[in-house]
């Protein structure tokens, strides 16, 4: 079966279940080559597997336990959980390393496989590179333990139990929610089950959305990429907050009292003046992607505090805070990482973290939020057949260049391609929305021009 050199994108493997690289096949291969790169001796060897809410994920779930208990390594099943969760049940057990099977936002049909390392972070790339060159070799082929040295596969029964605890814990001792009253988005996701319970159990009066999953309404118009289903809810609840959380539960959306969209950059920004009024910001700095919003680049700049800016992918901005010694990172889209608690981005810790602040200060989110001026902002997905290089399409060369050269010093264009899906992004910034949405739509139709 043909099967593509690289496997792994920006965020580990994802494609349409069923399809290559997304098969049971490949699962089965991945689950193989991840326990011989992890078999580090003699003793016995376990890897953790979480997944989302989809219906493919039965199906590759299966095919990496058998692929992983084929090598002599136990497989640990926790179930439907977030992303965030994984990383954390793999350190919390001392395990080889972790795996979760989630395409995060994307619709039900795609799926993806993640993998950790023992220390609750992505894989580097250079353990990806070798986990692809023994599946194109096939020099595992003839590795096959036999009678008691075959792996086995069991549940972690309190799984759930000890998330809950873990990101209860990331709250202050002895702050309660109450008096709070919270509209939830869970997307149909991962989150569904521990969500609801974590913010009720802190005190909440909480209304929950979408957390009834079948299968194929995970994201489906619902979770943080349509923040107007909790925008809306706050309205209908009178609610303080909506959270609005995508479906892996690694990043999280927010809206305040006035149904007003709060998002990574908010976070951002409310995180790092929060910490750094309390002497507690590493190297006064936080980490933020190319694509975050210039009005958080010009609060951090007012507040003197230092912005390292990286690609997108909370990949990335991981590893630029473990190289600069950081604390607080994310992305726009709702990836935030408060490394003083976790290792990766996780939408229930972010979403604790504000509501702390705003307990702590006594002040609405709507007067929060308003410590980052927000530019007009307009981000377009234009579906492609390919990638090639940008800088070799003329078109659209031309297009940003007359849109740069009309807005000068008041905005900024960002082109890129999506890591995981055949997208151009478009993202447009300026001082008036509707000169920033028009010139949005002419570097789009260059793209359309050139490769739709």
């Amino acid at each position: 079966m043909n099967r593509p050199a690289t496997l792994f994108g920006t965020d580990g493997v994802r494609g349409i279940a069923n399809t290559e690289p997304m098969t049971a096949e490949t699962a089965l291969k991945l689950g193989r080559a991840a326990a011989h790169v992890f078999k580090h001796d003699d003793r016995r060897h376990r890897i953790v597997i979480g997944k989302d809410t989809r219906l493919s994920g039965y199906m590759l779930e299966n095919a990496l336990v058998a692929g992983i208990c084929s090598m002599g390594v136990d497989a640990l099943l926790l179930g439907p959980l977030p992303t965030p969760a994984v990383a954390f049940i793999t350190r919390s057990l001392r395990a080889d390393a972790g795996v979760m099977l989630s395409a995060s936002h994307n619709p039900y049909m795609d799926n993806g496989i993640k993998f950790f390392s023992n220390d609750g972070f992505k894989l580097p790339d250079e353990l990806e590179r070798q986990m692809e060159a023994y599946i194109a070799s096939g020099e595992l082929d003839d590795i096959r333990p036999t009678a008691a040295e075959v792996g086995k596969a069991y549940r972690i029964d309190d799984a759930i139990g000890r998330y809950i605890e873990f990101i209860k814990n990331s709250f202050p001792k002895g702050m309660t929610l109450d008096g709070f009253k919270l509209v939830l988005d869970v997307a149909n996701g991962a989150a569904y089950k521990v969500a609801p319970r974590i913010f009720t159990e802190l005190g909440a009066d909480v209304a929950v959305y979408s957390d009834e999953p079948d299968g194929m309404n995970i994201n489906d118009h619902c979770g943080a990429l349509y923040p107007e289903v909790v925008r809306k809810g706050v309205i209908d609840h009178r609610a303080d907050v909506g959270i609005s959380l995508d479906g892996d539960g690694d990043r999280c959306i927010m809206a305040d009292d006035d149904a007003t969209v709060v998002d990574g950059d908010h976070v951002l920004v409310l995180a790092a003046l929060d910490l750094k009024n309390k002497g507690l910001l590493n190297n006064n700095a936080i980490a933020a992607t190319i694509m975050s919003n210039l009005g958080l680049f010009r609060a951090m700049d007012d507040a003197g505090i230092t912005v390292h800016r990286t690609k997108v992918g909370d990949r990335y901005v991981i590893e630029t805070m473990r190289e600069h010694g950081l604390n607080l990172g994310g992305e726009q889209s709702g990836h935030v990482i408060f490394s003083d608690y976790t290792t990766t981005g996780d939408g229930l810790i972010t979403a604790l973290q504000i509501l702390r602040i705003m307990r702590e200060t006594g002040r609405k989110l709507s007067d929060l939020r308003r410590a980052m001026p927000r530019y007009p902002q307009v981000l377009i997905s234009v579906p492609v057949r390919d990638k090639p290089p940008i800088e070799t399409l003329d078109g659209v060369q031309q297009a940003v260049r007359h849109v740069e050269q009309t807005l000068g010093n008041e905005g900024r264009v960002l082109i890129r391609y999506s890591g995981t899906e055949y997208l151009a992004r478009v993202m447009v910034e300026g001082r008036e929305e509707r000169d920033v949405k028009a010139h949005a739509e002419r570097i789009s139709d260059a793209f359309r021009a050139a490769l739709g």
